[in-house]
């Protein structure tokens, strides 16, 4: 099925495209066949030594972008930064958090001088905003705005202000009444490729007009498990080929209104038929049966531009050997990830107060774990300050080397001084 001259994809349904293909690895070189070529690839190389590894492709940041800024620039700029940052700043970098966080539990619907204090003393990476926070358009927009003024005053750099907007059930805006916004449809219902974009260039439209640059979206998870529960209609279906290809679709529609995308739920939550929200979730299957489905979409991220990927907190005990989450796990994170699917974005975790997480780990051991598995952003730890001083801690004692947090911050001051492009 498979040699060193051809690479065919048998029982692969496209959407509108509805063949099959025959790539060849000189062919046609658009980003879906490039992605699943590169998955056949790493299929041989698990039975076959010698075969010529898929060259890396650029940073996802630079793909699809009209007017690119000068690299050489990003990276003398982001070094410069980086050399200016104590280890505090460095490490508040990796969290996103919510807003209450910072004012201590207050529910946050505004932005004012107290935020502002707040953010010069924890200069955190990004804020994440439930529905609770978004009165309407007008409260969103002037607290954005606030937050955004005050963060880049202080840092010299956006911070990243994101929301959980896929649409259909997910969606913190569209399906809230103060917003006269776009309605989109479950992914599952979405049956072409431009309707992923449709969908992804209407939800990116309200979010930059509300001034949100970050979207926790779209879902890029293979529903291979017919019990699964928490993902179902958010999944765009069972192929995984439909699955990068509409994902993909979907982020170009938010990249063309200059908002960040991410594919959720790595290595593919649409396997399992628990919900880490509530505890302990776990798949059963091999490397090479997640290589088969469940990673295709992954393996795709980077030649799709995706910016970030997130870790779920699922096990996957056959691959690793344990059960320790995928998030928290050095060969999920940087062998898998990392390494072999060669994605080069950001990595954030999946909310670290979920049950899977903090029934086994207090906040400072999973942020200390996360880091140390090659995580860059760490996403709503339950206990913020007691995660941010374990790492703080960590890297005072040596436990994590100085570079690995550099390696991160690094990546994440690039994709914030490429945002201006979009």
């Amino acid at each position: 099925m498979i040699n060193d001259e051809v690479l065919y994809w048998n029982n692969m349904d496209w959407g509108s495209r509805n063949m099959e293909k025959l790539l060849k690895l000189t062919g046609k070189r658009n980003k879906v066949q490039i992605a699943i070529g590169l998955i056949l690839v790493m299929m041989l190389l698990l039975s076959a030594a010698g075969f010529v590894k898929k060259e890396q492709v650029d940073s996802p940041q630079e793909k699809g972008i009209d007017n690119a800024p000068d690299e050489a620039e990003i990276e003398r700029r982001a070094e410069e930064i980086l050399n200016s940052m104590s280890l505090k700043q460095k490490v508040y970098q990796m969290f996103i958090v919510t807003p209450e966080v910072l004012t201590d539990g207050a529910n946050v619907t505004t932005a004012d001088g107290t935020m502002r204090i707040k953010l010069e003393e924890y200069p955190v990476g990004g804020l994440v905003y439930f529905s609770r926070n978004l009165i309407d358009a007008a409260q969103t927009g002037e607290m954005l705005r606030y937050t955004q003024e005050a963060a880049e005053d202080m840092e010299g750099i956006p911070i990243f202000q994101c929301v959980d907007e896929e649409g259909g059930t997910v969606a913190r805006i569209g399906n809230n009444k103060g917003f006269d916004v776009a309605k989109i449809r479950p992914m599952r219902n979405i049956k072409s490729e431009e309707g992923a974009y449709e969908a992804g260039n209407k939800i990116g439209a309200y979010l930059k007009e509300l001034g949100f640059n970050l979207d926790f979206a779209p879902d890029a998870d293979v529903l291979t498990n017919q019990n699964n529960t928490v993902i179902g209609n958010r999944s765009f279906g069972e192929d995984a080929g439909t699955v990068l290809c509409f994902a993909s679709a979907y982020s170009d529609g938010l990249h063309d209104n200059g908002i960040l995308s991410t594919f959720k739920h790595f290595p593919g939550h649409g396997a399992t038929e628990a919900d880490t929200h509530e505890g302990f979730a776990y798949t059963d299957k091999s490397y090479e049966e997640l290589l088969s489905a469940e990673l295709i979409p992954f393996a795709g991220a980077g030649e799709a531009g995706i910016d970030l990927v997130m870790i779920s907190h699922i096990s996957v005990p056959t691959v690793t050997g344990d059960y320790t989450p995928c998030s928290l796990s050095y060969k999920m994170v940087t062998e898998i990830l990392r390494g072999n699917l060669d994605y080069s974005g950001i990595i954030v975790t999946d909310a670290m107060n979920m049950g899977a997480v903090i029934e086994k780990y207090t906040s400072e051991d999973a942020a200390v774990a996360a880091v140390n598995a090659g995580v860059d952003m760490i996403l709503m730890p339950a206990d913020f300050h007691q995660a941010a001083e374990g790492v703080i801690s960590a890297v005072e004692r040596g436990e994590i080397g100085v570079s690995r947090i550099d390696e991160s911050v690094r990546r994440i001051l690039k994709v914030k001084l490429r945002m201006n492009s979009f």
